[in-house]
């Protein structure tokens, strides 16, 4: 059963309690790892800069809410840049120096599942976050990945409007190597299939913005402009480099595109028109169900006081937080990522965009 994004809040404040109230260890940072340091570290492993959120929010609230939980807690941090063999040798790293917990956002989940294996013989529990990784991982926090799918799918057949049913669209989804994008390929295939065709359809190696352009260029070239009336992007990223494609090649007016992650730009972009729509993950629910969930594993604490679901992955049921995502248009944009404290109308409503936020009543 999914849990909705209160229902995570409740059970991660119970456990964040919990843990507080426990000593997290004493804080020497003098002591190597043969000096018996009582100090609580956790690796933090994250996949790639290509997408903003990663660095510019899940990593900073992710460290803020595991130091909430335990001040003498450490987080040492690695970004992969996109490449498998750079998070193994950083998965490598962390099991040589005798992590207590590793939170593992996965460049590809298949290559990994050895490197997951490695840490659970050694003694290391690993929990997943965003994306569901192969191997005994511990726990896993992330959104309904499929859900995301059908949001954009519904978003895009309601911007094309009634001519929908006679309409073409081009399918720009994410790296198949991340089981996130092929819960929302599925997802959105669940809502467009028989309902559009499909002229042009890409799986974009690493999320690459530029490959988004390239694959869009390629489309308008083969199927020609006037004949693409909607766009499905897997996530903002995407959803950039096929609008800057579109543009390039001139296309007026832009057929709607869908986007992911509520990137800042991505939500000017829709306050301007040029983007449809995004989905909204809060990431601040996201962080502190796995911080609480990495500080209850590193501890040893049993994992199923913070999950409020399950998942099954390797014949095996795991704990796990599932947090519902939000579509968001121009019409909701205030009622959604301003009211959580996402972005303020400040930062939304820059100078470049400030006509097109009065049009759309955000100032």
């Amino acid at each position: 059963m999914k849990a909705r994004i209160r229902d995570a809040a409740t059970a991660v404040t119970a456990v964040s309690t919990a843990v507080v109230l426990s000593a997290c260890g004493a804080d020497d940072a003098s002591d190597d790892a043969s000096g018996g340091s009582d100090a609580t570290t956790i690796g933090l492993l994250l996949p790639d800069s290509t997408t903003a959120r990663w660095e510019t929010q899940d990593r900073l609230l992710l460290e803020r809410e595991i130091k909430e939980r335990c001040a003498d807690c450490e987080v040492e941090h690695g970004n992969a840049k996109g490449e498998v063999a750079a998070q193994q040798e950083q998965m490598d790293s962390m099991i040589t120096r005798g992590v207590d917990a590793i939170v593992l956002v996965a460049v590809d989940s298949k290559a990994l599942a050895g490197s997951v294996g490695k840490a659970a013989d050694a003694g290391i529990p690993v929990i997943a976050y965003d994306r569901l990784a192969e191997g005994p991982i511990s726990g896993y926090v992330s959104f309904d990945g499929e859900e995301v799918g059908r949001l954009q799918g519904r978003a895009l057949l309601t911007a094309m409007g009634e001519s929908a049913d006679d309409s073409q669209i081009v399918m720009m989804n994410g790296d198949l190597s991340d089981p996130n994008a092929v819960a929302f390929k599925k997802g959105a295939l669940s809502v467009l299939r028989g309902k559009v065709k499909i002229g042009k359809e890409y799986d974009t190696a690493q999320w690459r913005m530029e490959t988004a352009h390239m694959n869009m260029s390629s489309a308008l070239a083969s199927l020609g402009a006037e004949s693409i009336d909607g766009v499905y992007a897997a996530n903002d990223g995407l959803a950039a480099g096929s609008i800057a494609a579109l543009k390039a090649n001139k296309v007026e007016p832009l057929p709607p595109v869908t986007g992911q992650d509520a990137e800042l730009r991505a939500v000017q972009r829709i306050v301007t028109g040029d983007q449809y729509m995004t989905v909204y993950k809060p990431f601040a629910p996201e962080a502190s169900a796995g911080a609480a969930m990495a500080v209850a594993a590193a501890r040893g604490d049993n994992l199923d006081e913070v999950a409020t679901d399950s998942v099954t992955t390797d014949g095996r049921t795991v704990p796990a937080v599932m947090l519902t995502p939000i579509p968001v248009t121009a019409d909701t944009i205030e009622d959604t990522l301003v009211k959580d404290g996402a972005y303020t109308v400040e930062q939304i409503c820059t100078p470049a965009v400030r006509a097109a936020c009065e049009q759309v009543g955000l100032t």
